[in-house]
Order: structure tokens, then sequence, then C-alpha cells
């Protein structure tokens, strides 16, 4: 059965921080809905209300382009061992980048990994738990290591040409302003 809290509780925040993966869900006003998988260490609870995650980069920015638009973002995130359970944060979202003031409050709370675009900052506006009893069981094993090569092969201008080449615009054309 569902459940709906307003904020994060104690217990929510510790399982959020026990997955080693979680979706992130935006959609544009009018255009595709995305979601993508994340992982890597890079979701942090910052407070019962508020969540961040180190955004790398990606074939695509779409995220980023759907919350300048209209800030819709949802984080879900599972268990894949043991007590079921899918958590649901919904909230409105926050490109921070580096060159804005609060990356230098947020960015220490991350690992350093090469190609990091920027952070994402979710004010939660609700939560919604509930059972997960038809997710499978999965074992972790470990982080993929390709994206973090690639971004160390390219350099910081390689990764830069990238992100002016293929994320400066989602794909149903919303800007993104990640270079300024």
């Amino acid at each position: 059965m569902a459940k709906f809290y307003p904020s994060l509780t104690k217990e929510l925040r510790e399982f959020i921080e026990q997955q080693h993966i979680y979706f992130v869900a935006s959609a544009p006003n009018q255009g595709r809905v995305n979601l993508s998988p994340k992982g890597m260490d890079s979701l942090r609870c910052l407070s019962d209300s508020a969540l961040a995650y180190l955004d790398l980069t990606g074939s695509g920015n779409e995220t980023a382009a759907h919350v300048l638009e209209n800030g819709r973002i949802t984080i879900m995130v599972c268990s894949f061992t043991e007590k079921p359970l899918i958590l649901r944060a919904y909230g409105q979202g926050k490109p921070i980048r580096p060159r804005d003031t609060e990356w230098q409050e947020l960015s220490p709370l991350f690992p350093a990994i090469a190609g990091t675009r920027q952070i994402m900052h979710i004010t939660v506006e609700s939560v919604q738990t509930s059972c997960g009893f038809a997710v499978p069981f999965f074992e972790f094993q470990g982080e993929r290591k390709v994206l973090k090569e690639w971004a160390e092969k390219k350099g910081e201008e390689g990764v830069r040409e990238y992100w002016e080449k293929n994320n400066q615009e989602s794909i149903d054309g919303i800007p993104t302003y990640l270079l300024g």
C-alpha cells in the first residue's frame, strides 16, 4: 500500500543512502518524458526536504532543460535486495553549475569525477513509498568505469567540446544553458 510523506524521514534518508542505483524522471511542457538510471555514488540527502545528485556528462542533457523550463523532477529509488521498497521523491529541480555560488557548498559532498557537468538540486515537495513486491532481486557487483575513463581520456577541453556539440539543448530543442 502506498504511503505519502511531506518530507524525507530519517528512515527514508537512510534507505536512499544504502542504494547503488536510482532513477531520475523529468518532462518538458511539450515533448518527450526523460527517465535516466544513475549510479556512481552520486546521490545525496541534504535534509528532510532536499536531495542533490552529481550529474555527469551524458549523451543528452534532458533533465537540465526540463527543470529549467518547469522545475518538475522525480527521483525514484528502489530496493533490489532484502526488504522490498520503492521510494519516489517529487519536487522542483535546479541545476547548479561550477559558475554558480552554490557550487562551492555542494561540490565537496561528492567524489571528484572527470566529466562532472552539474549538480542537480531537488527541493522535495512530497514523498511516496510503495511495497516493491514485484521488483526482482539483483546483486550489486560494482560501478562501471566506462564513463569515467571516457571523460579522463577526453580531458577537460574535450569534454567541453562534447558539451558544446551534444548538451546545449534537449532532444526537443529546449535550451540547457550549460555553458552560459
